[in-house]
């Protein structure tokens, strides 16, 4: 489920978000999360982890940026460590959309017993979904009962 469509000029507010830090971007795009989720039964709100490398380049993880102020206004709880990027890979938006699937292949770990919750993944942009694809496959083998994928905005392939 996505919020915006990413396209301008939403592309160009995620992009100051995401690379400009502009972090006060956050809050606002957080309760438009909000706004679209209201309707769906979830227990816990996992946001796309980022590789320590990537979190140390960046110096903040967007997605957990967008889960605080979608838990505040939600009140579902975000679950910060139950899932973790193991492997630094490629950006996806570096490589052609047939590649992106291999490349996040294995990339996630989940060290959490999920089994039962219904959980929200949040991410800031969504393209071929791979990254959240491969993030569902992984929670779903730790017990989650379902998995909603909620982005800000998804792009429409080229």
């Amino acid at each position: 489920m996505a919020v915006y469509r990413y396209d301008f000029p939403i592309d160009k507010l995620i992009q100051a978000f995401k690379y400009g830090h502009r972090l006060a971007l956050g809050h606002h795009f957080g309760a438009s999360l909000a706004e679209i989720s209201a309707r769906i039964d979830a227990s816990l709100i996992v946001p796309m982890p980022l590789h320590p490398l990537r979190l140390r380049e960046r110096g903040f993880n967007q997605a957990l940026e967008l889960a605080r102020p979608l838990s505040r206004y939600s009140g579902i709880p975000i679950a910060t460590r139950a899932c973790s990027r193991i492997r630094h890979t490629t950006a996806q938006a570096d490589l052609p959309w047939r590649e992106r699937a291999s490349n996040v292949r294995g990339a996630f770990h989940c060290a959490a017993d999920l089994t039962g919750q219904r959980l929200l993944l949040v991410d800031d942009v969504m393209t071929t979904g791979a990254s959240l694809d491969e993030l569902a496959r992984t929670v779903k083998l730790h017990g989650a009962a379902q998995v909603t994928l909620l982005v800000l905005a998804r792009a429409l392939p080229p």
